[in-house]
């Protein structure tokens, strides 16, 4: 049992979920506030149990579950014992060492660390915070980190928009010198304090791999390419031509930078992808395989409906642009688009740009990024591998 009494948190509702999320509208507020990510019992309506979490009174979140047994703490040992077991998963049952030094340790709830996660670049581990509770016991974070990682480097940081919405202040650590990573023996560089997020999308590695097997010899276009993972892939696999267009300058460097590291030929173009596939198209510009995997859209839920337009758009133009019988490959990672909101925009793309998609594969995250069938909101990316038939 803890030590200490903990401040207890009454739930106004009957309780009857296995979500860790509860909603502030649910939540009594307590006499004396808990500080913003304090761990708390919480208890039913009827002053049942119900679980040990985090509280947050300036969230929409108001408690994150961390634990359904009233005889274990939450404390420094339940930190390591979660993180070991995450980091077992990918180690002994997912193997992933084997293939690649980059991988996600933990992912939020998906992992039973609801606001947390950490992603290994080789020596060099980022830790995200998405919740004021886990940013408050972030030395306990790092202590369970360094025991299965020794030696390792640490890179934190918190988007703005969640230290408001959490009410914490982290303006971040000093900036981690970058990693040299190897993913199916493909090398590119992590660099998370440079232009782009936590330095590399791991999620993306078996996506990659499947796409990259199918493209020797051809002429292969990665629209948003960001740091050219997609593009390395293909040119190191034996792709005849390679085009990688992106409108952010700073990605295109570390994209190239990515290329000579493999010795691979690219073409890295900036450029807006819309006015760029539209000239392409109508100078009859035809690639055998086209990747097309945009950045997040909106965090939103009042967007999503203006998110799903623009993917209709972008979609169009790019099935204008791949050979009859190519291959095309598309992405969402914006987490509050479905999988079946995105295979419905992808129809509506292919019937306005007038083509047929044959559908051969559907998929999402890497393995590592693991989600709970009743905590679907941690599984944000959606692929569709097609062939354009006509």
């Amino acid at each position: 049992m803890t030590s200490q009494p903990l401040p207890t948190v009454r739930l106004k509702n009957a309780w009857r979920s296995s979500h860790p999320w509860i909603f502030q509208r649910l939540v009594e507020k307590p006499a004396q506030r808990p500080k913003p990510g304090s761990i708390v019992d919480v208890v039913g309506i009827d002053g049942a149990w119900i679980g040990r979490g985090f509280y947050n009174g300036h969230s929409r979140i108001a408690v994150r579950i961390l634990e359904r047994d009233p005889e274990i703490a939450v404390d420094a040992g339940w930190f390591a014992d979660k993180i070991a077991a995450a980091v077992r998963l990918r180690r002994e049952v997912l193997r992933l060492d084997e293939v690649s030094d980059a991988w996600r340790v933990v992912h939020s709830e998906g992992d039973g660390l609801s606001g947390l996660v950490v992603d290994r670049y080789g020596d060099l581990l980022v830790v995200e915070y998405f919740s004021a509770g886990m940013f408050r016991h972030r030395e306990w974070i790092h202590a369970a980190l360094r025991e299965q990682f020794p030696g390792c480097r640490f890179h934190g940081f918190a988007d703005e928009h969640v230290q408001k919405q959490e009410s914490f202040d982290f303006r971040g650590t000093e900036p981690a010198a970058p990693a040299i990573i190897s993913e199916h023996g493909v090398k590119f560089r992590a660099d998370p304090a440079g232009a782009h997020k936590t330095g590399f999308f791991a999620d993306q590695r078996d996506n990659r791999q499947w796409f990259a097997q199918q493209v020797a010899g051809r002429r292969v276009l990665d629209l948003c390419c960001n740091t050219g993972g997609f593009a390395v892939y293909a040119a190191v696999r034996g792709a005849g031509e390679v085009v990688g267009v992106d409108i952010d300058q700073d990605v295109l460097d570390i994209a190239h930078g990515n290329a000579k590291l493999n010795d691979a030929r690219v073409r890295w173009v900036q450029a807006d992808i819309f006015p760029w596939l539209r000239d392409a198209a109508a100078a009859g510009e035809r690639f055998d395989a086209v990747v097309l995997d945009p950045a997040k859209m909106t965090r939103d839920r009042e967007q999503v409906i203006p998110a799903l337009k623009k993917y209709l758009d972008m979609n169009k133009l790019a099935l204008g642009v791949v050979k009859p019988g190519g291959l095309f490959a598309t992405f969402s990672c914006t987490g509050l688009v479905s999988e079946e909101q995105f295979l419905d925009m992808l129809r509506r793309a292919a019937f306005y740009a007038g083509r047929t998609v044959q559908v051969l594969k559907v998929s999402g995250a890497g393995a590592d990024h693991p989600f709970l069938a009743d905590v679907p909101e941690s599984r944000y990316l959606k692929a569709a591998f097609c062939r354009v038939l006509d």
